[in-house]
């Protein structure tokens, strides 16, 4: 035997009209909603259509701050590979201990540069 559930089942007035029951209408509502809040989401959510040039901009901005931090490193790297045990470099030694500990050469003549601003 063949069973029909009221769900399927199509109900019309005698002028054409689809009578639909308030279950179904409370399904098609909730699915209508959630189909709204994920465009939503879509549109402006955190990663969004409209956040997307944001983040392009920001993922520029790191890009740049990255690539100067690397330089920084790379100077920094120099710099202690200068300063070795074992093969330190002269120049560098001798700037090191003018710079910290005051230190001259008694043929050396010293000229007090006044700050800027």
């Amino acid at each position: 035997m063949l069973r029909i559930s009221y769900d399927s089942v199509v109900y019309m007035t005698k002028e054409g009209h689809k009578i639909t029951l308030p279950r179904e209408q409370l399904t098609h509502g909730m699915a209508l909603v959630a189909l709204l809040l994920m465009a939503g989401l879509a549109l402006f959510g955190p990663s969004g259509l409209l956040a997307w040039s944001e983040n392009e901009q920001l993922l520029e901005q790191r890009q740049a701050q990255i690539a100067m931090l690397t330089e920084e490193r790379n100077e920094l790297r120099n710099g202690v590979e200068a300063l070795h045990p074992d093969r330190a470099d002269p120049d560098m030694v001798g700037e090191l201990l003018r710079k910290n500990l005051n230190v001259v050469h008694p043929d050396e003549v010293v000229l007090p540069i006044a700050p800027e601003g």
